[in-house]
């Protein structure tokens, strides 16, 4: 969506950017593996459709991505290709009136799982949405195989509300309350959102 693409949101461990054209290539390359593909939920996409993509992110008000950047690669690197390690993404929907997002969050850089880079991606996406979009109600819709992510939702106040054995897929909801906010807060000793009209 237009509205993030000069935001930068800062957190200890990790740094999101907008998803842009020249992380295309390193992105394409991840979703080569079909095991990823699987978890994503994503079709195998060429190079050229892969930008096209990046476009329609770029463009649709109702979709929201942010490339997930380790903060201390890039401290030591200055290069955002090399600290790339995933992506993180909203879909909005209003029911009833509530503007609900579908979240979802990828660690691609096998070496950058497992250190809490997608606990604090998914978080710092969480206070950005509320703050910024306005979200009232997030869902995640995950495979029923993949433990880790079910296990993480639910530590962060997920509750299952439906099982689909067609699909193998769980779905997982949480209301934003202010209580949860602080929660969230609670669990990130920094959080900032740079918007800059310069960036990138």
């Amino acid at each position: 969506m237009i509205l993030n693409k000069n935001t930068k949101i800062i957190g200890s461990r990790v740094i999101l950017v907008p998803y842009q054209k020249k992380h295309v290539p390193k992105y394409h390359t991840w979703m080569q593996s079909e095991e990823l593909r699987n978890l994503t939920s994503s079709e195998q996409l060429s190079l050229e459709e892969e930008y096209n993509m990046q476009q329609s992110w770029l463009l649709d008000e109702n979709k929201c991505t942010f490339i997930i950047l380790d903060k201390e690669i890039y401290t030591n690197s200055k290069d955002e290709i090399v600290a790339m390690i995933g992506d993180t993404n909203f879909f909005l929907t209003d029911i009833n009136g509530v503007l609900c997002a579908e979240a979802e969050i990828m660690i691609a850089e096998v070496t950058s799982q497992g250190k809490k880079r997608g606990w604090d991606s998914m978080l710092h996406m969480f206070l950005y949405g509320i703050a910024f979009i306005h979200i009232k109600h997030f869902i995640v819709k995950i495979g029923n195989s993949n433990s880790k992510s079910i296990s993480m939702f639910r530590k962060m106040g997920f509750i299952q509300t439906k099982e689909v054995d067609v699909f193998n897929e769980v779905t997982m909801e949480k209301d934003v309350d202010s209580k949860w906010i602080e929660w969230i807060e609670s669990q990130l000793p920094i959080h900032g959102v740079l918007n800059d009209e310069k960036f990138g």
